[in-house]
């Protein structure tokens, strides 16, 4: 959503003169105020140009002050940043026209986070909030003419400090406060009492680089009479044949005035509405009805469809607007009892879809560096992999308004968290007050996006308080801190929170901490979500994932380094062992190597060097997570989600992430695309019995025919099964089953694979592979593996062919940014597969420099 500048109108309007005879009077001006900024260390009067929006890193990076903080071990040194003051200003003309205005403001969308704001050498404002917008009412301080704006941060970390030492009692932290690393005196745990993005204080995936700057726009608005503030718009009926809605315009009026109303919808007006404006702000609602709509599906299930909504408020000083795009549709998370215990799951426009997706964390740790392209790929490749949920994780930011608008455009759903994780928080009333505008703000901003499906608190602060020692621990070192840390608990999430909540998004549904079971304390798997992290943490085998799985699993993970072209751009090949310094600092999980090298050997070989360990490493994160997924799907409709950790990363590192920092998808990415394929069929080879689970997201039952084959490696057909079977609508069913001890008589199943494939009226639909015995027993053979290259007009298309099995095929050319269309799969004897080298580079002879890989050349 955003609100029109007069400058964008009239351009708009411009085209329009031939064809229409009046030109609206605009009633605001809207200037932007991003340019000219120059940055110093505060009081060393040494001004170099900076970005806005930006921050204090990237400046100095762009100044080559300092080196990139990225690579090698240079984040390290990258620490006296925070404990510095900066300073920004900038210099601006107002004319004249802009001046006589009856009402001027000053709009900052984001300052992080501890800033005093001066006009012409006057303080405005104190900011203190990095996760929300400030305006100030400034015309009495501006000039008509020249004008000076000047910005001061002080050091998140000294005003941390200094709360922190005043603070009767200590709040608890996680380990993430990576307070060693930042160098803070006496390590001490800053970032609860600070209201930044809580991942710039270190995770166990992600860097302590703690900024400062103005992250968001800065722009001046000037009007007369009155200002549209925004526009609410709810949905009150909606069936096949009509649509009836709300639109609440919220009106700022410096007197009493009449007004006239008008809702717009794909530029044909629906409806207008004569008011009187009281002065002061006040809200005034506007009916309409949009006839025959179309819904908003999510991604898989039909079109996302938009409509664009624009509101007019017409007065005597003349038109302001206000757009939003607008998704009908319903969305409700089912809390009801049932036989296995709770059920929880969404339910969109009537039907129950079972969630597929991951958690998401911002995309750099510098914020200003994320482009529109970035976000793009990101939700893109989500979408592309039949992704329909990413749950925006409540340590990292309330995300930018493109994030929300591609999430409504490709049908993604949004599980929104509050920016709180793993910490407890202080709950004097200056903090909650700071909370209270932080969420009011948000909700209202982010309340119109139709991809919103819920508003959850936190991030495993239930979890920690009665599941990780925290509440004996401080009850035992300091009783009265523990009391009043669990009344902040309460204050916060089941008070301050669902009250922004049912004010200003009283449609969507509020869940308190994640994960949680019922409206109590923890998580069990009869209700509730659950965050599964048995496979990392407990050394179980993957197959455990499909034993009891919980009614919907918002967080689970394994770890993989990124493939060695990432490698390579933060580390020299002196570093490339997983225990030098350099790769050890790109790896925050304190147990993630050891993770790693664990089930590393329980599924497959040692691998003969460095590069075949990043291969195998992050086939070995794959097949974890793919197991994961199917688990959860053959596991309906108890199990109704499945939303991994995590898609994406904050710098290059060793993460849970299926998309590395640079936007390469890794093994993980490739393998979400088939299993949460919209119809699948699931063989499970680890029990007594060979089953296939046949899987559907469709509202409808679906006639197919599965065909079965166990291969060996040359290519031999040794058993074949086929039939017609009908895959149930939304829902999980065994379609064959048959004892392995029979099927597999006088078989070696050392040599053998298992091929599963599903047709749909004769057109293939689905296929997989799979194995009797762990990677590490197969008895693999060489395969010889043609290649033959042709350039296409997306890049360069490659077809693949093998005499023998070639186990997790895997293509890379690292002279070049480019993407593939598959990768890490499997090629079955005599079989051919063509994908498509995505780039915009011209390649001399890729087919000779084209590296090819599979498991068999690993050892």
């Amino acid at each position: 959503m955003k609100l029109i500048s007069n400058v964008l109108l009239l351009i708009i309007l411009s085209g329009l003169v031939a064809c229409s005879p009046q030109i609206k009077k605009q009633s605001a001006t809207t200037i932007e105020l991003n340019s000219g900024w120059q940055f110093s260390e505060a009081d060393q009067n040494e001004w170099r140009t900076a970005s806005v929006p930006g921050c204090v890193h990237t400046d100095l990076l762009n100044h080559e002050l300092i080196e990139d903080p990225f690579y090698r071990l240079n984040e390290h040194n990258m620490q006296w940043i925070d404990k510095k003051d900066w300073e920004y200003k900038t210099t601006f003309t107002i004319d004249k026209s802009t001046y006589s205005k009856e009402q001027i403001a000053l709009n900052f969308e984001g300052l992080d986070t501890y800033a005093d704001v001066y006009l012409n050498d006057q303080l405005i404002l104190k900011a203190d909030n990095m996760f929300r917008g400030w305006e100030v009412d400034c015309k009495n301080v501006l000039n008509e003419g020249e004008n000076t704006l000047r910005v001061y941060f002080h050091s998140p970390i000294k005003v941390g400090l200094d709360i922190y030492d005043n603070y009767p009692y200590v709040v608890q932290s996680s380990a993430n406060d990576l307070a060693k690393i930042g160098q803070v005196p006496g390590e001490k745990w800053v970032s609860p009492h600070v209201r930044k993005a809580p991942y710039q204080f270190g995770w166990d995936w992600g860097p302590r680089l703690v900024t400062s700057g103005i992250w968001e726009p800065v722009t001046l608005k000037a009007w007369d009479n009155a200002q549209l503030v925004t526009i609410h718009t709810q949905q009150k009926v909606l069936n096949d044949s009509e649509a009836k809605l709300t639109s609440t315009f919220e009106i700022e009026a410096t007197a009493d005035e009449t007004a006239q109303l008008a809702i717009n919808i794909d530029g044909q007006q629906l409806a207008n509405k004569k008011v009187h404006l009281k002065k002061g702000t006040h809200t005034y609602p506007i009916d309409f009805t949009i006839e025959n709509p179309q819904r908003w599906w999510s991604n898989g299930l039909g079109e996302a469809h938009l409509y664009q909504l624009e509101g007019e408020l017409s007065t005597s000083a003349g038109t302001e607007s206000f757009e939003h795009t607008l998704g009908l549709r319903t969305i409700e998370l089912v809390r009801e009892d049932d036989e296995v215990g709770r059920s929880f799951y969404f339910k969109l426009n009537g039907q129950p879809v079972f969630m597929k997706g991951a958690n998401y964390i911002p995309n750099d740790v510098f914020l200003d560096r994320v482009s529109p392209e970035k976000y793009e790929h990101i939700i893109k490749s989500a979408a592309d992999c039949h992704f329909n949920m990413l749950r925006v994780w409540g340590g990292g930011i309330y995300e930018k308004e493109i994030f929300y608008d591609l999430c409504d455009k490709y049908g993604i759903l949004v599980w929104q968290d509050f920016m709180f994780a793993c910490n407890m928080y202080p709950g004097h009333p200056e903090f909650l007050e700071s909370v209270k505008h932080e969420a009011d703000y948000n909700v209202r901003r982010l309340r119109n996006h139709p991809s919103i499906a819920l508003w959850c608190g936190n991030n495993e602060i239930l979890a920690a308080w009665f599941g990780w020692g925290w509440k004996e621990d401080n009850e035992k070192t300091q009783p009265e801190g523990a009391k009043a840390m669990w009344q902040a608990y309460k204050d916060i999430f089941l008070d301050v929170l669902p009250s922004a909540v049912n004010e200003f998004d009283p449609d969507r549904q509020y869940w308190a901490s994640s994960p949680q079971a019922g409206d109590t304390i923890r998580t069990n798997k009869i209700d509730g979500d659950e965050h599964d992290w048995r496979i990392w943490f407990q050394d179980v085998p993957f197959i455990t994932y499909h034993d009891g799985a919980a009614r919907f699993v918002s967080e689970y993970g394994f770890q993989s380094f990124p493939e060695l072209k990432t490698v390579k751009k933060y580390a020299l090949p002196e570093d490339y062992d997983i225990n030098s310094e350099v790769m050890k600092s790109h790896q925050r999980s304190f147990i993630g190597n050891g993770a790693i090298k664990r089930y590393m050997d329980n599924y497959y070989r040692n691998p003969k060097d460095f590069e075949s360990f990043l291969y195998v490493g992050l086939l070995l994160q794959a097949e974890g997570i793919r197991t994961g997924i199917e688990g959860h799907r053959i596991n309906m409709p108890t199990t109704m989600g499945s939303l991994y950790w995590q898609l994406n990363d904050v710098w290059p590192v060793a993460s849970w992430s299926s998309i590395d920092y640079y936007g390469n998808w890794k093994a993980l990415q490739y393998f979400t695309r088939k299993a949460f394929a919209p119809i699948m069929a699931v063989p499970d080879t680890k029990t007594d019995d060979l089953l296939i689970y046949a899987v559907s997201d469709k509202f409808e039952d679906t006639p197919a025919q599965l065909n079965l084959e166990i291969l060996d490696f040359e290519g031999k057909q040794l058993w074949s099964h086929s039939a017609d079977v009908n895959i149930k609508a939304n829902t999980s069913t065994i379609v064959f089953k048959e004892a392995l001890k029979s099927l597999l008589k006088n078989i070696n199943t050392s040599q053998v694979v298992l091929s599963t494939k599903l047709s749909v009226d004769n057109k293939l639909v689905y296929e997989t592979t799979s194995y009797f015995k762990e990677a590490k027993d197969l008895i693999l053979p060489k395969p010889n593996i043609n290649t033959k290259v042709e350039k296409v007009a997306k890049g360069y298309q490659i077809t693949v062919s093998t005499d023998k099995l070639a186990k997790n095929l895997y293509l890379s050319y690292d002279e070049a940014e480019g993407w593939f269309s598959d990768n890490y799969f499997d090629l079955l004897p005599g079989e051919s597969k063509t994908i498509v080298f995505e780039t915009k580079e011209d390649i001399n002879n890729l087919q000779k420099q084209l590296l090819i890989r599979t498991i068999q050349d690993t050892y």
